[in-house]
């Protein structure tokens, strides 16, 4: 299924990375276990079907045992697979890997179905088998069943974090870390160094949403060995998973992948779970000494709802700990991986980024940096994001679970069944824009030239699934409830970015090669020289 496609596409190109200096040997081990039990599963494994006469969606060729994983392999990546099995056999297909099955779906008109029409047959999420040995996997909130514990994580989300309202709130918090953001990346342009950014821009993102959701940072309640201990466990955990995804193709020798890094699993668990209790027990001894003077963030409340004997939803100490964690992982990787690529789009685009300063000038002037009330004026700059997001988005595609025998244009889906949206594909169907794969901002902007909608109003719409040929963060109930805190977030860091700094590559030119995982980002890591283009601390300095 959906973790099977990865384990060939990101876990063995992790596995067999370049930049690593050496395989270990239970990554040697693992290969071999991959391609001796996954053909002992398959071979001793039978379909099994509920007697009915099914009307399946249309299939390519497959091959014996593997079915259709031999269209999923490609040595540019994931999403090129799934653009190329999209674009030969249709908006809708039925693959069957191994044993198992999935469907695809590569249309705005099918995934209108999807997450509108049907949204409520379609509310789960495919289930990892090893979820619940990762970093709180089994508590998680973005993995969870639909139901009462999920609408209660999700209703608390937007109404205490991510809602208009809240987001307008915290407007004060995003302006205090952007303008530490601009001091540390004046500083490297005053030294002339290179950086990477991405990583700066983890450092900003990861800020912003620890103060949002906890009133903390990595310069504040974080001392600089738990922020840099923090990054380094979300690193090695994203690799472990690529690994254990591995396991879901080995059907009954799954348990050989814990056998093998069950070890560094719960070691790093360990590790994770002990950083994250010190920042919970730091935030309650902090709220009982403020007593009743402090304003509750959304760690707080979530600490008053485990202290409640009769709460409605219990929550534990651990649902806490998951919440939070996806919090972080789901809202600093994608955010951060955007705001690179839009300064990737901008450095090979120059006629574009003049425009963008242009724009910024006339409606702030050269004397004041840009503020995020100045953002709904910018309709260039929101059509530079917008653009970026639909050629690059955080994720190739968005998965759901079947809850219930259905039909989608015509076709059944059977109960259980997962389907991934094409997220890729679609944002790039001719038949919805022209030109699909070139850079142009403008085709988000009306025939006048004139942006008359505004922002939160055009971002509730495309969240609730209105226009689902422009879905980046995916659309209905399972869409991303931080949408408009991404696209508010987005568009002041690079409106500030791009006001203060020339970005300069050595090459002159970005390599806009994406990575093969499921995660779109950039294959080689942004590095640039910073160049000061505006200084709005000037005046501090003289």
């Amino acid at each position: 299924m959906l973790n099977q496609i990865q384990c060939l596409m990101t876990s063995t190109s992790t596995l067999l990375r370049v930049r690593e200096p050496m395989i270990e040997y239970q990554d040697y081990l693992l290969i071999f276990c991959l391609f001796s039990a996954l053909f002992i599963c398959i071979c001793t494994t039978k379909r099994k079907g509920d007697g009915r006469k099914l009307n399946l969606p249309p299939s390519p060729l497959s091959l014996p045992l593997i079915g259709h994983f031999h269209h999923l392999l490609s040595l540019a990546g994931l999403y090129s697979s799934l653009h190329r099995v999209a674009v030969q056999y249709g908006p809708l297909v039925y693959l069957r890997l191994g044993s198992s099955t999935l469907v695809l779906v590569s249309s705005a008109s099918v995934a209108a179905q999807i997450c509108k029409a049907q949204d409520v047959y379609f509310a789960c999420r495919p289930k990892f088998s090893y979820a619940d040995k990762i970093l709180y996997g089994e508590f998680s909130f973005i993995n969870a069943p639909y139901g009462e514990y999920w609408r209660f994580l999700k209703k608390l989300c937007v109404n205490e974090l991510l809602g208009a309202r809240q987001v307008d709130r915290s407007k004060s918090i995003r302006s205090q870390e952007i303008l530490k953001f601009l001091k540390r990346v004046i500083g490297y342009a005053e030294r002339s160094e290179v950086i990477d950014v991405r990583v700066e821009m983890v450092k900003l993102t990861n800020n912003v949403l620890c103060r949002m959701a906890m009133s903390t940072s990595t310069e504040m309640g974080m001392g600089m060995d738990q922020a840099e201990e923090m990054r380094d466990i979300l690193k090695q955990s994203f690799e472990l998973a690529g690994k254990l995804y591995v396991g879901e193709m080995l059907g009954p020798f799954k348990r050989l992948i814990l056998w093998i890094y069950g070890t560094k699993v719960s070691n790093l668990t360990k590790r994770f779970d002990q950083l994250l209790e010190k920042i919970l027990k730091d935030h309650e001894h902090e709220s009982e000494s403020d007593g009743d003077h402090v304003v509750k963030d959304l760690m707080d409340i979530m600490l008053d709802v485990q202290r409640e004997e009769k709460a409605k939803v219990p929550i534990t100490r651990s649902n806490i700990k998951a919440f939070f964690t996806d919090l972080i992982i789901a809202g600093t990787d994608s955010s951060s991986q955007a705001m690179e690529w839009v300064i990737a789009e901008l450095i090979n685009h120059p006629l574009v980024l003049r425009k963008v300063r242009e724009e910024i000038k006339l409606v702030v002037g050269d004397t004041r940096l840009v503020k995020e009330s100045d953002i709904p004026s910018l309709p260039y700059l929101q059509a530079v994001v917008k653009e970026t997001l639909r050629l690059h988005p955080s994720g190739v595609f968005t998965t759901r679970l079947c809850r219930q025998n259905c039909k989608v244009e015509g076709f059944d889906i059977s109960e259980n069944t997962p389907v991934a949206i094409n997220l890729y594909t679609i944002m790039r169907d001719p038949n919805e824009w022209k030109n699909p794969n070139e850079f142009r901002p403008e085709r988000f902007l009306d025939l006048g030239g004139v942006y008359e909608e505004d922002i939160n109003k055009e971002i509730r719409s495309n969240s609730k699934g209105q226009n689902l040929n422009f879905i980046p963060f995916g659309a209905g109930r399972r869409g991303c409830p931080g949408t408009l805190l991404a696209f508010t977030l987005l568009n002041y860091v690079i409106a500030a970015s791009i006001q203060c700094f020339d970005w300069k590559v050595d090459s002159g030119e970005v390599n806009m090669q994406p990575g093969r995982g499921i995660s779109l980002a950039m294959a080689h890591p942004l590095k640039c020289r910073p160049v000061v283009h505006f200084n709005p601390f000037k005046s501090e300095c003289n």
